[in-house]
């Protein structure tokens, strides 16, 4: 009888003590500030930040990574600045036109088609109307003029800037123009 109750007396102090336990949080908190951090707005006005807040703005001058420095402005003077001025920083051992012919092909030739004639899937099925061939002459492409049309957009085409970085930008532009040439001979 005296080991019955030893047993009861166990497991009534075992149980009390292992019903404390939760599964689902830690039971003591060694840095509790790991486990509750104080949120910060981004350009919030804290105390904290000892220099007026230099930590949440950008320093004057700075260039974003993976873009560049664009000197023309998105209206029809610098379009026309861009046609007359821009070209490739890309000489022709840089172009792979395996690679840009497949960027065409994702972001260009749905509208474009593949062979420039403008007569794309979109165009085919009447969805957007207007789209010209490179080999037009009244429109007289340049790298500049589908280098910046690609970066801003132009009539119903918008940009491509955020889908297409700088460098594959030109690839693009040079497979244009390699369109562009194919049509015209």
């Amino acid at each position: 009888m005296r080991g019955f109750i030893k047993i009861a007396v166990l497991a009534v102090l075992f149980g009390s003590i292992y019903s404390c336990k939760k599964s689902s949080q830690p039971n003591y908190q060694f840095f509790p500030q790991m486990y509750q951090s104080p949120s910060y707005e981004t350009y919030g006005e804290y105390e904290i930040f000892a220099d007026e807040q230099s930590a949440m703005i950008p320093v004057d001058g700075t260039i974003a990574r993976g873009f560049g420095i664009y000197d023309y402005e998105n209206t029809n003077a610098g379009y026309e600045m861009a046609k007359a001025e821009l070209i490739s920083p890309l000489d022709s051992t840089q172009i792979d036109m395996a690679r840009a012919k497949e960027l065409y092909t994702v972001y260009c030739g749905i509208c474009h088609g593949n062979q420039g004639k403008g007569q794309g899937t979109l165009v085919k099925r009447e969805k957007i109307l207007g789209v010209p061939s490179y080999a037009d002459a009244a429109r007289a492409i340049t790298e500049g003029s589908t280098y910046h049309v690609i970066y801003y957009g132009r009539n119903a085409m918008g940009s491509y800037a955020s889908q297409l970085n700088e460098e594959e930008r030109w690839q693009v532009t040079a497979y244009v123009m390699k369109l562009k040439e194919d049509l015209t001979n």
